[in-house]
């Protein structure tokens, strides 16, 4: 009897680069059922790969409080497990990263306007 083994592909992690933004804003607006990407799109900064495929990402929103946060959109083929790894590794990212869109809200909610202005051309 032949032993078949399935090799479980590991995820990678990569910082989000603005030559993925397209992908990033293809995946917002399929997973939240939107035409085009409004506020709450943040600004990705880590990114979930399986193979070349992007399948979720991590980006920077300002929250109720006015405090900064970040959200992860995925694209449902990540196992509990991955999900929870990729939300670990996103903290560990948020946390130990001091650049003003990390620290300054106002900061931040200047950056996501204009990249919501640059990924959504009138």
């Amino acid at each position: 009897m032949e032993t078949i083994t399935q090799q479980q592909k590991q995820f990678q992690y990569a910082e989000a680069y603005i030559s993925d933004m397209w992908m990033l804003k293809n995946i917002f607006l399929e997973t939240q059922n939107l035409k085009i990407a409004d506020q709450s799109f943040g600004l990705p900064f880590l990114l979930a790969k399986n193979g070349k495929q992007i399948v979720a990402f991590a980006s920077l929103i300002v929250n109720e409080k006015d405090e900064i946060s970040f959200r992860i959109y995925d694209k449902n083929k990540m196992s509990d497990t991955e999900k929870r790894n990729f939300f670990s590794r996103a903290e560990r990212y948020f946390k130990n990263t001091h650049t003003p869109n990390f620290k300054d809200p106002e900061q931040l909610k200047s950056s996501i306007s204009s990249m919501i202005s640059w990924l959504n051309p009138e």
